[in-house]
């Protein structure tokens, strides 16, 4: 089987000195040899937090090389290199099975290539559900308690970090706007404005404002 391998550090730090990287890329070769993968190519990112799928070229370019046939999987040493968030993995999963090809985390047992690895990746796909549904049920709570005080809710008004942080990662995934919009819509998730109904446009003007404040954003 060919695999795509991915790697990544947090820090430049950890960039400029390799080791965590290094200790990545040993950790891949050894299970190839061992599972008789042929590694197709290894793609990294150096100094890249693992909070949000977006902006980190490497990982866009494993998942290019997965989604345009050039391996059957994707690879890496640590789930957490991949992703800190169970939400960004379930983005992740959800699109690995539409595109045909597979996760495999070494660390916690994840393969979607086996039985158990695939159940494994399915109980966390679950959870981030749970997860999802739970962000939604605490905004709409958050929003009766405020109501109920006498807030007004009509403009201006913000969509809640988390909410911009979902769609921000879905995007990053390759989910179109439409999907993204119909999801918020599945999750009874209210729009800036309270309603009920989420557009593409609005999915599309989020995602390029998180964009744009990551742009001017000081360095750290």
């Amino acid at each position: 089987m060919q695999v795509i391998a991915y790697a990544r550090v947090s820090t430049d730090e950890q960039a400029a000195t390799g080791a965590g990287l290094a200790a990545q890329r040993d950790a891949i070769a050894e299970e190839a040899v061992r599972r008789g993968w042929d590694i197709a190519a290894i793609h990294e990112d150096g100094g890249a937090s693992g909070r949000s799928l977006d902006g980190r070229p490497g990982l866009s370019a494993a998942l290019r090389s997965v989604a345009g046939g050039e391996a059957e999987a994707l690879v890496v040493a640590k789930l957490d290199r991949l992703s800190r968030s169970l939400i960004d993995f379930a983005v992740l999963l959800d699109r690995a099975r539409r595109e045909g090809w597979a996760v495999i985390a070494l660390d916690l047992g994840v393969d979607t290539t086996t039985p158990a690895g695939e159940l494994m990746a399915n109980v966390m796909a679950a959870v981030a559900q749970w997860e999802r549904r739970a962000i939604g049920e605490r905004t709409r709570a958050a929003l009766a308690v405020r109501r109920r005080e006498g807030v007004r809710l009509g403009r201006p008004r913000a969509v809640p970090p988390e909410i911009r942080a979902r769609v921000v990662a879905e995007r990053a995934a390759g989910q179109t706007f439409r999907r993204i919009a119909a999801g918020l819509d599945a999750d009874a998730i209210p729009t800036a404005r309270g309603g009920k109904r989420w557009r593409p446009e609005t999915i599309r003007r989020l995602v390029q404002q998180e964009r744009t404040a990551v742009e001017v954003s000081p360095g750290p």
